[in-house]
């Protein structure tokens, strides 16, 4: 998967502009508009946070587990059901971040989990994390079922029969192209030029093909109770990041000014740039490429 350098890479270098652009708890992961648009960004965010945890029926007194909790936005929610969080991400930014609003996170590999780590939970939820558990290497080496049974394996040994896990993931759209097509110098805004771009920007990291690759990965242990796809909603939730990160802020701008001099040293910081020019995960949405799902599963055997 995703090594703790490569998420530090997409997430801790942009910490203080993401928090500083959309909030102290920023969501990294798309919202739920439910095709209306006129809510805010924060409604939109806070219509997932509910949606999650009424699937998972969490309840006052519930232990969940949160896998790749980023800055904590869905452990700030469920805390004030009165449930009882525990997150883990291998982002230094984050970590840090959620420590000094006084949840619950640890720098933690979901692979190193087991019973013993942090107990028994009543539910488990990876808001956007998922995409990060294969790497470009195990996809090529024919690992990557492998890599999502063993996913659910572990997430298995972690809930009782009948309870419940959410995922929340990008996966690959029905006009995806092949890995060996990205291209930096392929002409701008081919779909090609925008793979190399997000390969760029989510080093060590490749996405499941279809919602069936997931949904076949986890039937061993766990059955499908809902699952519909979020890629119009994330469309939007793109539009409006891309709003708040130019928006001027003293500090935020500050923040901007510092990562300059990476620029003249660093080639994989330069194409970051033309990340905040061409959204390239907003077209890839738009084209077909991506879709976007958030399914729901129950716990049917160990």
């Amino acid at each position: 998967m995703a090594s703790k350098q490569d998420i530090d890479y997409t997430y801790s270098k942009m910490d203080k502009i993401w928090r500083w652009s959309v909030g102290e708890r920023a969501d990294f992961t798309g919202a739920k508009y439910d095709g209306d648009f006129s809510l805010s960004l924060e409604e939109a965010q806070e219509n997932k946070h509910k949606f999650i945890a009424e699937n998972l029926e969490i309840k006052a007194g519930d232990r969940v587990l949160d896998i790749g909790s980023g800055w904590g936005p869905f452990l700030t929610y469920i805390q004030g059901l009165g449930a009882i969080g525990t997150g883990i991400t291998l982002s230094q930014g984050q970590y840090n971040a959620c420590k000094r609003n006084g949840l619950d996170v640890h720098i933690c590999n979901y692979r190193d989990l087991t019973p013993a780590t942090f107990g028994i939970f009543d539910a488990i939820a990876s808001v956007g994390a998922f995409e990060h558990f294969c790497s470009v290497e195990e996809y090529r080496a024919g690992k990557q079922d492998e890599v999502y049974q063993n996913f659910f394996k572990i997430v298995s040994s972690l809930l009782p029969v009948g309870k419940r896990c959410f995922i929340q993931s990008m996966v690959f759209g029905k006009d995806m192209i092949d890995i060996d097509s990205a291209d930096i110098h392929a002409p701008k805004y081919s779909n090609e030029y925008l793979l190399a771009l997000i390969m760029n920007e989510f080093p060590g990291s490749w996405i499941p093909y279809g919602k069936e690759q997931i949904i076949k990965n986890a039937a061993p242990y766990f059955k499908l109770v809902t699952e519909h796809s979020g890629r119009l909603d994330y469309i939007e939730t793109i539009k409006i990041w891309r709003k708040k990160l130019k928006s001027f802020g003293w500090k935020k701008y500050w923040a901007y000014l510092q990562l300059v001099p990476q620029l003249f040293t660093d080639p994989s910081m330069r194409k970051r740039l033309s990340n905040l020019k061409i959204a390239p995960i907003k077209v890839v949405f738009e084209r077909g490429i991506w879709d976007h799902h958030r399914l729901v599963f129950e716990k049917v055997s160990d």
